[in-house]
């Protein structure tokens, strides 16, 4: 199988420059960065590394943390960073590390991950949440890095697709040196895909550094006067949803403005459209003008801000939850005290909902009408400051937890 899977990446490989093209224009790659995904590296690497991968924003958010607490310890001297978007990379340009370098992950492609492998010499690979790439695995494990997959997820749709191939797969989940999972489904599938150790440390993304109020401050004059609620992690459709409420909603609640933050900003084109087409007004977080009267949505088209609306916010409806995409994470603006409302799609995070239902700031919506009812009615309620402490201490465990696993690594 690891000859198929490799004949077909040497195809992926033929296509990349056209592929990488399409991208570049959809706005998905960096022009000045793509080098790096096939191991083209302008300087030298001297030092031995920490390499910690995950895919996107949300993964790389989750280890923010744990990169933190690397930082301060003396004997780690580099660390590497590496993910797959050009959000992520954005991101990561806002935190000032200083031991930490950001590179594009590599073409899982054989002989570009011994390349990859062999110029920055990691001492530890931690892959997060569902990261799983053949060649890497199979040239780390055969140099003796140890392997963490760290906040690992694997659906039952993913456990199907890898089910599919069975030796394939116990192969590949074979070389995972220790498997930390988010939740007990995963812990099953892990184990029925080969992974010989396992310990449930529970999900990263409860950690979170409650904010302070004053972080919000230069937001705050913004939105004086003005009823706040949010729409995160939104994917196409739910926007004209989320629109269409607030046109039922306006009239009903004085000065009511709803903030939209996508999933993916590269949409916003679109997103505008749709907005213009049931005839609202919108504004744009990037253009830092003082909000209009007759805004109806305040569109956030930058990455890494979420919390400050958050803060501004006494509820949030959390997106990939009316579409069928089984939900974003709701950790983030439960976190900051927010009653948190959702579709039925909910299968990517059915453990964290769980909790959340169990502490009574959640709630599942089928219709726009369940939806517009429980707005009408928490809008006025302040946040939940019991359930953010509660949220901050299960979080803060779990943190410790992975760390004392890492630290037995490095």
């Amino acid at each position: 199988m690891f000859i198929v899977y490799n004949l077909l990446n040497l195809v992926l490989l033929l296509f990349s420059p056209l592929i990488l093209l399409i991208r570049f224009f959809l706005g998905k790659e960096d022009g000045k960065r793509f080098k790096e995904k096939f191991c083209l590296f302008s300087k030298k690497n001297t030092k031995e590394t920490i390499w910690i991968h995950g895919a996107s924003v949300g993964e790389v958010l989750s280890i923010i943390p744990i990169i933190k607490f690397l930082e301060n310890d003396k004997n780690v001297k580099k660390i590497l960073l590496t993910s797959s978007t050009t959000s992520s990379a954005s991101v990561i340009l806002k935190y000032k590390f200083k031991k930490t370098v950001h590179q594009y992950y590599p073409l899982d492609i054989n002989f570009l991950t011994i390349s990859f492998i062999n110029y920055w010499k990691p001492k530890i690979a931690i892959f997060v949440d569902s990261e799983v790439w053949p060649n890497m695995y199979k040239n780390l494990h055969r140099k003796k890095i140890p392997l963490i997959l760290l906040n690992a997820r694997i659906t039952k749709k993913s456990y199907e697709r890898w089910k599919f191939f069975p030796n394939f797969s116990k192969n590949i989940f074979s070389k995972i040196t220790l498997a930390l999972p988010q939740n007990s489904e995963t812990e099953n599938y892990l184990n029925l895909l080969g992974v010989k150790n396992i310990k449930i440390a529970g999900n990263l993304k409860y950690f979170g550094n409650t904010r302070k109020k004053n972080y919000a401050n230069n937001l705050k004059d913004k939105f004086y006067k003005r009823n706040v609620w949010c729409a995160a992690s939104t994917h196409k459709d739910e926007e004209i949803f989320i629109g269409r409420l607030h046109s039922e909603l306006k009239s009903e609640i004085k000065d009511l403005i709803t903030i939209i933050i996508p999933r993916h900003i590269n949409r916003i084109e679109n997103i505008i459209d749709d907005l213009k087409s049931i005839g609202l007004n919108y504004q744009l977080h990037s253009e830092n003008k003082k909000i209009k009267k007759n805004t109806d949505i305040y569109l956030v088209d930058t990455y890494g801000e979420a919390t400050k609306f958050y803060l501004l916010s006494k509820l949030t409806f959390v997106g990939g939850s009316i579409i069928k995409h089984g939900g974003q994470n709701p950790l983030e603006p439960a976190r900051e005290g927010n009653y948190i409302l959702h579709g039925p799609n909910i299968s990517n995070f059915r453990e964290v909902y769980k909790m959340l239902n169990f502490l009574k700031i959640s709630k599942k919506v089928n219709t726009m009408k369940e939806m517009k009812k429980i707005i009408q009615k928490r809008i006025d309620f302040n946040q939940n400051t019991d359930v953010r402490n509660k949220l901050k201490v299960i979080g803060d465990k779990i943190l410790t937890k992975n760390l004392l696993e890492i630290k037995k690594f490095i």
